[in-house]
C-alpha cells in the first residue's frame, strides 16, 4: 500500500488547483437560477510578520462551509483581499526610506502563500487591495457623497446637500429639521440669499456628513499623528508605547451620531452574538432624560445646562460636576488663574475615558469656587470640576444626585459632600445610594407623595412651564475623527481655496493619488507628510488636503467592491448587487464590535440613503471565531532604569511589564544573551536575578506578534501537513469559543488521517478481490454520520463533525470489508476538513470526476429507524443490567422480560415487588 506522504500529496493539489483555477463563472445569466451563497471572512492587514496559526481559525472554518455549499450546488462567492492602509507599513518607510506601497506588496505576497498552503480556496479574482488606487478612488468618492449630503431628521434618512440648499433659498435654516452643529447659527431665507459663497460654504459644514471642527483627539507625538481611542491603551499607543496626549485639533470627523437611533433599532433582527449586540448598544448609549438649566449665582445671564435622566431626583441635587473639558471650567480657571484648577484640567485631558470610568473608590475633583441656584428651592449648590463627567456625553455637565446615583455617591463620600435621600427606601445612606426608578417619593415638595413615574411627568412639566427645561434623549455615541497625520492612507478629495474653507473636487479628478514625499514624517511645524509633497495642489493652484483618512475608511464598505471588484464605471453595479444581495454570513473577531462593525453599518446606510445600493444592514448574520491562546513571557523593567527585574524580586520595585519572544524561554528562565542580542532596548540593561538564573513571568493571553506569543503555521504544517493542522483547529472546541494552543493534541489528528488513509486503501484492495454491496449496519453507520456532519456544518459546529468523522471510521474499520459505495460518501464528507487527502483519496479509488463537483451525500430517515432499544434495568433507580427489546415492544412484555432476567433474579431474591415503572425506549425501574 502507497504511504501517505501528505507533503508531496499537500504540494501535488495546491499545484494542480491552482493550474486548474479559472475566473470563477460570475456571468449572471447563467448563474441566475443557481442559489448564491456569499461568504465573507474579516480580511487581515498584510504585516511583515504574516499570519499566525490563530489566524487560521476563521478562514478555515469559511472554507468548510463554502467547500459543503458548492457540493450542494450553490453558487459561492468566498473572496479574500487586504486592508493595505496603515500605521505598520509607514513606521516601516519612516525609519528605512522605503515607500509603504513596495512593504504592503511584499507582505501581501506572503500572505497569499501562507493563505494557499493551508488549501483555502478563496476566490483570488475577487480580490481587493485598499490601497490600489483603482480601489480607493471609490473610497475618495463614497467621502464625496458624505461631505455633498446632510442627514434629514423628518425623514430619518441622508440627502444630497442641494435639497438642504434649496430649503435654505426658500425658507431659511428656522424650520429645517436637520442633524447639525450645536450652537448652529439661525438665519432667514433674504439673508441666506444675501451670503457670499464663502459665508454659504461655512454655513454648510455645519450640516454636512463628512465636515470639519475643531476636536479633542488623542495626540501621539511619537507616531505623528491622531489615534482613534481603541488605539490607546493607559495613555500610551497600543503600537509603539509611545505616550498620547489630548489637545484640540481641526479634524475631518463623519456625523454618525445622525443614525444612532437607526444603528440602534436595526441591531434587533441581525442574527450576531447577543454579547456583540449588547456591545454596540452599550457604546451607542441611548438614555433618554432632561436637560436642565441652572443659573449661575453672582453672574448674570450665566446659565450652566445639564443633562440628567432621572430629572424626579432633582430635589436631592446636592451639587453641579463639570467635565474638565467642559468651557466654563475652563473659563473660570483662567479668570481666576486657579493653578490647581489648570492643572487638574490639563491632567484630566490626557486620561484615557476609560480610565476615567474606571475608578470606583475615590474620585477626584476640584471645587470651582462658584455655585447654582437651585431652579425650585432657591438654595445655592456649588459647583466642581470632576473627570468622571465626560465631556461627549450630555452636555458634560451634570446635577449630582449622591442618594441616588453610584458615582455621585462616591464623589460626595470622596469630598464630604451633603447626601439628601429623595426616594424613600429601606436602605441606609450609610450603606449606599438607593438607585431603582421606584418608590414614593419625599424631601421633593411638589412632588411628595408621588411615586417615581409620576414625579418624572411631574417635573418635566415645570421645568417646561418655567422654560428651563426639555425632554431630551442623549447618546454615548460620538462623531468618529476621520482625519490622520499620516502618509500611509487615502488622501481626501478636498482643496481649500483662499476663504480657507474645503471644497470637494468633482468625480472625474479621482482618484487623487498619493504623491511622492521628500519624507514620510510630518515636517519640523508639524504639518502632516503630504506637507512634503512639492505642488500638492489643484490644477488652479488651490492647495490640497494635507491629512490622510483612517486605516478603517476602506473597511468600511470592502463587502461591496467584492461583488464587482473590476468595474471601472462605479463600485457596484446595480446587476452585481441584485444578484449577490449582500453578505449570507460574516465571521471575524470579537474585538471589531465597536469599531469595525458599527462604521460598516454606517457606511452601508449613508449609500442606502443615497439609493446607491439597496441594503440597509452588511451583515445579517455574524460568527466570531474565538481566540487561540499562547503563554506569553513577560520581563520586569524598573520605571526610571534600564535594569530588568526577576519575577520573584518584583514586589520590592516599581516595574513596568514588557513582553519577550516565548523562543528565548524554556521552563520559565530567560536565555539574557539573546535576549541582549534581539532588542536595542536590552543590549545594555542589567539583570537582577534569582539564584543566578532571570525567571520571567507570563499567563495564557490571545495569541498575538504583539506579544511575541505565537505559532508560525510553516513549521506546523512541515511537520504534520495542512490537512491535520485543519481539523485541529477545528476539533479543539466550539468556534466561538477561545482555547488554548496545546501542540500535544495534534498528534491524535494525525493519527486519525493515517488511520482514514489505510482505511480507504483497504476498502480499494478488498473491493479489487470481491464487490460486495453494503449491509444494512454499514448503510446505517453512514447515514447516521452524514446526518450529523451536514447539520454540524450548517450550525458551523465543527468539532462534532470531525467527531462524528471519527466516530464512523471506528466503526467502518471494524467490519471485514466495506464497498467502495460507502468509502465514496465517506471522502465526501471528509473533503471540505481535509481536501487534500479527500481529493488524492477519491483518485486514487479511480475517480475522474472534479471533488468538488460532485453532490454532497443526503442522509435517509429509513435507515436510521430504530429497530431495537438498549433498557438500562434499574432496581430502586440504581441501574443493575442492562436489555435490548424491539421498538414496538409493549410495556407489559418488557416488565415481564425485566422481572425474568436472571441478574434481576438474582437482586430480588426475598423481595417483594411494589410497582414497576417503565419508561418507553430508555429504562425499567423496578420499585421494591
Amino acid at each position: 500500500m502507497q504511504s501517505y506522504i501528505f507533503t508531496e500529496i499537500e504540494q501535488k493539489w495546491q499545484n494542480r488547483w491552482k493550474a486548474q483555477k479559472s475566473i470563477t463563472d460570475r456571468n449572471l445569466l447563467t448563474a441566475k437560477n443557481i442559489p448564491k451563497y456569499y461568504m465573507l471572512n474579516m480580511f487581515p492587514y498584510p504585516s511583515g510578520s504574516g499570519l499566525h496559526v490563530g489566524h487560521y481559525v476563521g478562514y478555515i472554518a469559511s472554507d468548510i462551509v463554502c467547500r459543503y455549499y458548492k457540493h450542494i450546488g450553490y453558487h459561492v462567492m468566498n473572496p479574500m483581499g487586504f486592508d493595505a492602509f496603515g500605521l505598520p507599513a509607514e513606521q516601516h518607510a519612516i525609519q528605512t526610506g522605503q515607500h509603504p506601497a513596495v512593504t504592503t506588496q511584499k507582505n501581501i505576497a506572503k500572505y497569499i502563500t501562507q493563505l494557499d498552503q493551508i488549501g483555502l480556496d478563496f476566490d483570488w479574482d475577487q480580490s481587493v487591495n485598499t490601497s490600489e488606487p483603482a480601489y480607493y478612488k471609490w473610497t475618495q468618492w463614497i467621502f464625496l457623497q458624505m461631505f455633498n449630503s446632510w442627514y434629514h431628521t423628518a425623514t430619518q434618512k441622508a440627502s444630497p446637500i442641494e435639497t438642504l440648499i434649496d430649503e435654505f433659498a426658500c425658507h431659511g435654516n428656522t424650520k429645517v429639521e436637520a442633524a447639525c452643529d450645536d450652537h448652529t447659527p439661525i438665519f432667514s431665507a433674504q439673508e441666506w440669499n444675501a451670503f457670499s459663497e464663502t459665508e454659504k460654504q461655512a454655513k454648510l459644514l455645519h450640516y454636512r456628513l463628512a465636515y470639519l471642527k475643531d476636536s479633542i483627539v488623542n495626540w501621539c507625538e511619537g507616531l505623528g499623528t491622531v489615534l482613534a481611542n481603541e488605539e490607546v491603551k493607559d495613555g500610551f499607543s497600543e503600537r509603539g508605547g509611545y505616550p498620547v496626549t489630548r489637545k484640540k485639533m481641526k479634524q475631518w470627523s463623519l456625523r454618525m451620531t445622525a443614525y444612532a437611533q437607526r444603528l440602534l433599532t436595526d441591531l434587533e433582527p441581525l442574527d450576531w452574538p447577543l454579547s456583540t449586540k449588547e456591545m454596540q448598544r452599550n457604546w451607542i448609549g441611548k438614555s433618554q432624560g432632561a436637560e436642565i438649566s441652572f443659573r449661575v449665582q453672582g453672574e448674570r445671564g450665566k446659565t450652566i445646562t445639564v443633562f440628567t435622566t432621572r430629572p424626579e431626583t432633582i430635589f436631592g441635587a446636592c451639587f453641579i460636576v463639570l467635565a474638565p473639558e467642559h468651557p466654563w471650567a475652563s473659563f473660570m480657571a483662567q479668570q481666576r488663574g486657579d493653578v490647581e484648577l489648570i492643572a487638574y484640567i490639563e491632567t484630566s485631558k490626557n486620561r484615557s475615558e476609560r480610565n476615567r470610568l474606571a475608578e470606583t473608590t475615590f474620585l477626584s475633583g476640584v471645587f470651582l469656587g462658584a455655585c447654582v441656584i437651585h431652579p425650585f428651592t432657591g438654595a445655592p449648590l456649588p459647583i466642581w470640576v470632576a473627570d468622571y463627567v465626560l465631556p461627549g456625553y450630555g452636555t458634560g455637565a451634570i446635577m449630582g444626585v449622591p442618594a441616588h446615583d453610584k458615582r455621585d455617591y462616591t464623589f460626595a463620600q470622596s469630598f464630604d459632600l451633603l447626601t439628601l435621600p429623595v426616594i424613600e427606601s429601606t436602605i441606609l445612606i450609610e450603606d449606599g445610594p438607593y438607585e431603582l426608578p421606584e418608590g414614593t417619593m419625599i424631601n421633593s415638595d411638589f412632588l411628595n407623595g408621588l411615586s417615581v413615574a409620576e414625579a418624572a411627568e411631574k417635573v418635566m412639566e415645570k421645568l417646561t412651564q418655567k422654560r428651563i427645561g426639555k425632554y431630551k434623549i442623549n447618546y454615548r455615541l460620538q462623531d468618529p475623527i476621520f482625519s490622520r497625520q499620516r502618509y500611509w492612507g487615502e488622501p481626501f478629495p478636498i482643496y481649500y481655496k483662499e476663504d480657507g474653507l474645503p471644497y470637494a473636487l468633482s468625480p472625474d479628478q479621482l482618484p487623487l493619488l498619493l504623491p511622492a514625499v521628500s519624507s514620510y514624517k510630518p515636517n519640523q511645524s508639524g504639518v502632516p507628510p503630504l506637507g512634503n509633497a512639492s505642488n500638492w495642489s489643484t490644477p488652479e493652484g488651490y492647495p490640497l488636503d494635507l491629512h490622510t483618512m483612517p486605516g478603517w475608511a476602506g473597511s468600511s464598505w470592502y463587502f461591496l467592491r467584492y461583488m464587482d471588484p473590476h468595474n471601472q464605471e462605479t463600485f457596484l453595479s446595480r446587476e452585481k448587487e441584485a444578484y449577490w444581495k449582500g453578505v449570507d454570513c460574516y465571521i471575524g473577531g470579537a474585538e471589531h464590535a465597536t469599531g469595525h462593525l458599527l462604521y460598516a453599518r454606517f457606511w452601508t446606510k449613508v449609500l442606502y440613503d443615497l439609493d446607491y445600493i439597496h441594503i440597509s444592514e452588511p451583515f445579517p448574520k455574524l460568527l466570531h471565531q474565538g481566540l487561540i491562546q499562547q503563554v506569553t513571557a513577560i520581563v520586569y523593567r524598573l520605571k526610571d532604569k534600564n535594569v530588568f527585574v526577576s519575577a520573584g524580586l518584583i514586589a520590592k520595585y516599581d516595574i513596568v511589564p514588557i513582553y519577550i519572544p516565548i523562543a528565548f524561554v524554556e521552563k520559565g528562565v530567560v536565555d539574557i544573551k539573546a535576549l541582549k542580542t534581539w532588542h536595542p532596548d536590552f543590549a545594555d540593561a542589567r539583570f537582577l536575578l534569582e539564584e543566578g538564573k532571570y525567571i520571567c513571568g507570563g499567563k495564557m493571553e490571545k495569541m498575538s506578534k504583539s506579544k511575541y506569543n505565537v505559532v508560525e503555521p510553516e513549521q506546523i504544517i512541515a511537520q504534520y501537513g495542512a490537512d491535520a493542522l485543519r481539523l485541529y483547529l477545528m476539533f479543539l472546541g466550539p468556534l466561538e469559543q477561545s482555547k488554548p494552543w496545546d501542540l500535544s493534541g495534534i498528534e491524535g489528528v494525525s493519527r486519525f488521517l493515517n488511520k482514514v488513509w489505510r482505511f480507504v486503501h483497504h476498502a480499494k484492495n478488498a473491493h479489487a478481490a470481491t464487490a460486495l454491496p453494503p449491509n444494512q449496519a454499514m448503510i446505517k453507520i453512514i447515514h447516521k454520520t452524514i446526518k450529523k456532519v451536514t447539520e454540524s456544518i450548517k450550525k458551523c459546529s465543527f468539532n462534532t463533525a470531525i467527531s462524528s468523522l471519527m466516530i464512523c471510521l471506528n466503526n467502518l474499520s471494524s467490519l471485514e470489508t466495506v464497498p467502495l459505495a460507502i468509502v465514496e460518501n465517506f471522502i465526501l464528507l471528509l473533503d471540505p476538513f481535509a481536501p487534500h487527502m479527500a481529493a488524492e483519496l477519491w483518485e486514487s479509488i479511480g475517480k475522474t470526476s472534479n471533488l468538488a463537483e460532485v453532490s454532497f451525500p443526503v442522509w435517509n430517515e429509513a435507515y436510521l429507524e430504530e429497530k431495537s432499544f438498549e433498557y438500562a434495568i434499574a432496581i430502586n433507580g440504581k441501574v443493575r443490567t442492562k436489555m435490548v427489546f424491539n421498538h414496538d415492544a409493549s410495556p407489559m412484555a418488557i416488565e415481564k422480560a425485566a422481572l425474568a432476567n436472571q441478574v434481576i433474579q438474582k437482586w430480588l431474591a426475598g423481595k417483594s415487588t411494589k410497582n414497576v415503572v417503565v419508561v418507553p425506549k430508555k429504562m425499567v425501574n423496578i420499585v421494591v
